[in-house]
């Protein structure tokens, strides 16, 4: 697969983050298959608008580039969206979600490593969510690995309700490579999937613990750590609560579009 796109995109980004000052502590890259050992699934976590860049930064002293599942409205986006289709990153619609799983079976067949986010949309609470089944299932479909990928302090330049911080800002960003975990034919999904996200949260827990930053009083920390973010359950509340917001805005709009 030619990749034109990604290598000036990669030159960007570093760029940038040189820009900001990140501190970067990336750690587990061995656990990546190297070019031409083969594909693989990431299952990472979700906590901010940049987590993608960060992971696949993170992935480069390996020479992989990192084929991202992502929403279609990214795609449909004039500047985003070219850059996404000539990086060949998979474009996810909810509405035929055959096609993208058809796409990241390709891929991972292919020998490409497949990034997801199985939590779907970031966490308000920067604690693990239950997760979607994807991860597990394409692992399993392709007879690739699924390796949990945790991630930290990408919340804290750009995520949900705060505001961006991208001037020179020092701020420490972690980003760890789990073990790889195999899913067998015929293995139970959900059990997988469940175990999945056990060793995703065993792992972002160590990756904590190993910050630099002090937690406590922070709005980026959960109140594990002593931080002020809202509870998993206050979390699902308040997605809740935009999600129906956003639904009856797209029907006043609708219902609008049809009185004319």
């Amino acid at each position: 697969m030619a990749d034109h796109v990604y290598p000036p995109v990669v030159i960007a980004l570093k760029t940038l983050w040189r820009a900001m000052g990140l501190r970067f502590d990336f750690r587990g890259q061995e656990n990546l298959p190297k070019l031409g050992e083969g594909g693989a699934v990431l299952a990472i976590n979700h906590i901010g608008y940049l987590d993608f860049a960060l992971a696949g930064t993170a992935a480069l002293p390996m020479k992989r580039y990192i084929r991202f599942m992502a929403k279609s409205e990214i795609f449909d986006n004039p500047i985003s969206g070219p850059l996404m289709r000539g990086m060949h990153h998979i474009s996810v619609n909810r509405e035929a979600g055959s096609t993208s799983l058809v796409a990241a079976l390709r891929a991972l067949r292919a020998g490409e490593i497949v990034g997801i986010f199985p939590e779907a949309t970031i966490s308000r609470s920067f604690e693990v969510k239950k997760l979607k089944s994807g991860a597990v299932r394409l692992a399993q479909g392709a007879g690739v690995p699924v390796i949990p990928v945790a991630i930290w302090g990408s919340q804290r330049i750009y995520t949900k309700g705060h505001k961006k911080h991208f001037g020179r800002n020092r701020i420490p960003v972690s980003v760890t490579f789990g073990e790889p975990i195999t899913v067998p034919k015929g293995a139970d999904i959900l059990l997988a999937e469940e175990d999945l996200r056990q060793r995703l949260i065993t792992l972002l827990t160590k990756v904590q613990s190993d910050y630099p930053d002090s937690h406590r009083g922070q709005w980026w920390a959960p109140a594990r750590l002593g931080g002020t973010a809202m509870s998993l359950e206050e979390a699902e509340i308040e997605s809740a609560r935009v999600r129906q917001a956003r639904l009856a805005k797209l029907e006043a709009k609708k219902q609008k579009k049809e009185k004319k």
